[in-house]
């Protein structure tokens, strides 16, 4: 039966996922902002090293404390990646958010200030800083709504996770033109802008309900759930939403508040955390943060001209946007797997076409813009699945009690991804030259196969029906077998509930 009272958004719903995905456009902004004022950043540095040591810095330390400035980002983000189970089940989904700004108030003030402060110190500590906070984002605020969302709307709405990190990605290489902030001048505000996303967010969340699920599962709050059910449904009607977690904590009551080692130690756990994992690794490795970091140095090596690199990077930025807006309605249509195996596809294939177009740049002069619209295809099948999806299954993988655990792993083995592709993709670049995007296609033919073989559909399927998947598919290949496994588990819970209402008559 369709539940009734899922139709729709409500303006409460739209609202409180508004407030919470501005912490994934906080983590959007962060991830872009350091890329086009690469050589204003360069140039601060070697005046701070001048004036302290009166000599001048060698080009190659320069890049080593220029790639510390972009990987201490990761650093954090691991530290706030992990934390964020632990910050979830403490103060709760909407709380440990909103306690979060505090760190994206001061990082934000630290990079802002670090010109003045005549410290380069100043801006690894600040980006440490927001990184630990853009990890506890990643992992909080895509639980935050997968919690709130109803069954039907679970998918779309977790893309809108996506979607605002891609907004601040665009916000970031928009601000970061030379005629805007990307100027010598302008650097220090472009990444102290940062601060804005979180005094939003501080002055929003507070009106927002919740997490029910947390209330409920976690505190055993009932009366609390409801009234935020209501409110975030606009409706009274709440009992089926009720239902379905009350089914989904008697069948965790056993395990739950899992701990992270009684997680990975765990039989019937283990095979959807190790999907996390993947999924989480296949965002990472699939090439695309080689692509964020240092597109606008990709561009000029490729043949283009500084101004025309930064403009293209824009347009990745723009692709992303767009891409992630047409992704929304076919993830609950089309489903989470089908969508991924495109979109790993897609990029495997456009992967190889800049590995062409590197190779016969010199031989060809318009190559370098093959090597740019096959950046753009990269980036657009990136944008249809591996940049939402991950982030996304990972939530629903889990029932209540793993949840939180599983998140922080996921979340912890993503930055570490994201921290190795930043540090290395500069020595892998001067060492490979023209091959350097054939690793990622290795990678991303490796995923695409795991997918097929191991990853299960779980478009339109409750947290309960998806935990039944590996307890019926344990040991066995659970994407194959998910059909059978299904209609078992639709029994076993119509069964279970139907057991219980004889139990309350």
């Amino acid at each position: 039966m369709a539940c009734a009272n899922c139709e729709g958004l409500t303006f409460f719903l739209t609202y409180s996922i508004f407030s919470a995905v501005l912490g994934m456009l906080q983590f959007g902004y962060n991830t872009g902002v350091i890329n086009a004022p690469e050589k204003n950043i360069e140039n601060f540095m070697k005046d701070v090293y001048k004036d302290r040591y009166g000599e001048d810095i060698s080009e190659e330390f320069i890049q080593q404390l220029y790639s510390v400035a972009v990987s201490i980002f990761a650093i954090g983000g691991m530290l706030g990646g992990f934390s964020g189970g632990w910050m979830a089940n403490r103060f709760g989904r909407k709380g440990g958010l909103l306690l979060n700004n505090v760190l994206g108030i001061s990082g934000a003030c630290l990079m802002g200030f670090t010109k003045v402060s005549h410290s380069y110190e100043m801006l690894f500590l600040g980006r440490f800083i927001i990184g630990v906070n853009c990890g506890l984002n990643t992992s909080l605020v895509p639980m935050y709504i997968s919690e709130i969302a109803p069954l039907n709307l679970r998918g779309g709405l977790g893309t809108v996770n996506q979607l605002a990190v891609t907004i601040g990605l665009l916000l970031s290489q928009v601000l970061g033109i030379e005629q805007i902030l990307g100027t010598n001048d302008g650097w220090p505000v472009l990444l102290g802008l940062a601060i804005c996303p979180a005094i939003l967010q501080l002055m929003l969340l507070p009106v927002c309900p919740e997490s029910p699920r947390y209330l409920l599962i976690t505190k055993q709050w009932e009366e609390e759930a409801r009234s935020a059910l209501r409110r975030l449904r606009a409706s009274s009607s709440v009992e089926e939403d009720i239902e379905e977690m009350r089914a989904e904590e008697r069948a965790q009551q056993s395990e739950s508040h899992i701990s992270t080692m009684e997680l990975i130690c765990s039989p019937t756990l283990r095979p959807p955390l190790i999907i996390g994992i993947v999924m989480q690794l296949s965002q990472q490795f699939s090439g695309i943060n080689a692509v964020l970091y240092y597109s606008t140095s990709l561009f000029m090596s490729s043949g283009l001209t500084e101004e025309s690199a930064k403009f293209s990077t824009i347009g990745i930025g723009a692709i992303m946007v767009l891409m992630t807006l047409v992704s929304i309605p076919l993830m609950d249509r089309t489903g989470r797997r089908t969508l991924h195996l495109y979109g790993l596809g897609g990029m495997f294939i456009f992967s190889i076409f800049i590995t062409i177009s590197f190779l016969i740049k010199e031989m060809i002069d318009w190559m370098s813009y093959l090597s740019v619209v096959s950046t753009l295809g990269f980036v657009v099948f990136f944008a249809v699945g591996p940049g939402s999806i991950p982030w996304m299954i990972t939530a629903e993988l889990f029932s209540q009690g793993p949840r939180p655990s599983a998140m922080a792993i996921a979340v912890l083995v993503n930055w570490m991804a994201n921290f190795v592709v930043g540090i290395g993709f500069p020595s892998m670049k001067a060492e490979l030259e023209n091959y350097t995007f054939l690793p990622f296609s290795v990678f991303l033919a490796i995923f695409w196969i795991f997918t097929y073989k191991k990853v299960p559909e779980t478009k339109n399927k409750t947290f309960e029906e998806i935990c039944a998947l590996f307890r019926h598919g344990n040991g066995s290949d659970t994407a194959s077998t998910h059909g059978q496994s299904e209609s078992t588990t639709d029994i076993e819970i119509q069964s279970r509930s139907g057991g219980n209402e004889r139990k309350e008559q």
